[in-house]
């Protein structure tokens, strides 16, 4: 056991233990202590007592003496020559254009270091700075920068309650605020109304969280499934945890209805799982999606299906089709150019008889040779030929030249008998 006094060097600030060193200081007093700082002068907010040595911070420093009328009256000159400081400071800071905020400015007792508070949104090289005030002050220069909730304690202010701030009037450390308290005390989740004057969550929200906890056991969630001692079950809607009742949507055959149940009078009959309104709509859009993938699939193989049917198609099936709409390309190319090559052959003969008769002299004929023209004279056989629609091979194609050749001399000879007999 340690017998301890505490002392607070600001107005609300963080209250630091020390040993009395045997002497008798009542509350309200203020000493001389030694800190890391140097020697500091604070007010005496806790009286002597007795705690365990685990809760406290090794080494327990001593009082040095209680403070008389000359320390405190030192003490009000530096807080005076604190003051003109910060002027000074402002119009350096000014001079260098840095980006920064001065927030207060501190002299220790012994006024052998000045201590700047100030803000900036990052890093700021102060040292010029530095070196401008350590020419002016001849004391030893430290800079701190400090977040927006020490400079809300620094300078004070009015919160939305109407009231001080809690920070600068008795907290005295910074406790966690978490959104989740929030929610847990049911509050509207608007930044603009559960922000402090320093931009963060409000302080307060601490105060009053672990009631709404222990209240908030005693109540159902809403969703959950409960009945009342008269047998009507139903989901509840809303909660009120302040009454401590809450609102169920009972439905029945005819009608549905909402009725405000006292918590003490009802029993939970099953838990609304979190989150399974969500997932079960995430797991109907997965079900959807699969459907629509399946469906694209089974479109995509009877597209290839029909494909496969088109290709694998008979060559003869498309012919006969096209035989049976009366559509017979090849037949009738082959009909025309067998009558045009007659009819170029009978042309070239009438052009040749007169030739002879006119010149008096027979010469033997000589016709265009074609492959697909057919004799002049032998009309049946052109016919035949192109109506047959087959080629013939190579030897026989070699037979039927020679054939047509000898038949062309002949047919020649007696067009050349005809005029000289005629002569």
């Amino acid at each position: 056991m340690a017998t301890i006094i505490g002392v607070r060097f600001r107005h609300a600030g963080k209250i630091y233990y020390f040993d009395p060193n045997g002497y008798e200081i009542k509350r309200g007093s203020y000493v001389i202590v030694e800190t890391a700082r140097g020697i500091e002068s604070g007010r005496v907010v806790m009286d002597s007592r007795e705690i365990e040595d685990a809760e406290i911070t090794q080494p327990l420093r001593k009082v040095i003496r209680i403070a008389t009328e000359q320390d405190n009256l030192r003490r009000t000159e530096n807080e005076q020559q604190a003051k003109e400081a910060f002027s000074v400071c402002k119009k350096k800071i000014r001079e260098h254009g840095l980006e920064m905020k001065l927030i207060d400015t501190e002299y220790t007792f012994d006024h052998k270091k000045l201590v700047f508070y100030f803000t900036a949104d990052g890093r700021v090289d102060f040292r010029e700075l530095i070196k401008d005030l350590a020419s002016v002050f001849k004391t030893r220069i430290e800079l701190r920068q400090i977040g927006v909730r020490d400079e809300t304690k620094l300078l004070g202010g009015i919160g939305i309650c109407g009231r001080p701030v809690c920070c600068s009037t008795y907290l005295a450390d910074f406790i966690p605020v978490s959104i989740k308290m929030a929610k847990e005390q049911n509050l509207s989740l608007n930044p603009t109304k559960i922000s402090g004057a320093c931009g963060r969550l409000m302080c307060c929200l601490k105060n009053e969280q672990e009631t709404y906890e222990y209240l908030n056991k005693q109540l159902p969630n809403v969703g959950d499934i409960v009945e009342n001692e008269e047998g009507l079950s139903g989901e509840v809607q809303t909660v009120n945890i302040l009454k401590q009742t809450v609102r169920v949507l009972i439905e029945t055959e005819d009608e549905t209805t909402v009725e405000e149940m006292r918590a003490d009078q009802i029993t939970i009959l099953e838990r609304h799982k979190k989150g399974a309104r969500r997932r079960k709509e995430r797991d109907a859009r997965a079900e959807q999606e699969q459907r629509q993938a399946a469906a694209r699939e089974q479109a995509k193989e009877r597209a290839a299906e029909r494909k496969n049917r088109r290709m694998k198609a008979p060559e003869h099936s498309r012919s006969a089709k096209k035989a049976e709409e009366g559509y017979e390309p090849a037949a009738l190319a082959e009909s025309a150019s067998a009558d045009n090559s007659a009819a170029r052959d009978n042309s070239s003969a009438r052009d040749r008889n007169q030739q002879t008769g006119t010149a008096g002299k027979s010469y033997p004929p000589r016709t265009a040779r074609s492959k697909n023209a057919a004799p002049a004279g032998n009309s049946n056989s052109a016919g035949i030929s192109s109506s047959s629609g087959e080629e013939p091979k190579s030897a026989a194609g070699g037979q039927e030249k020679r054939r047509r050749r000898r038949h062309r001399r002949k047919s020649g000879e007696k067009t050349a008998q005809e005029p000289q007999q005629n002569a």
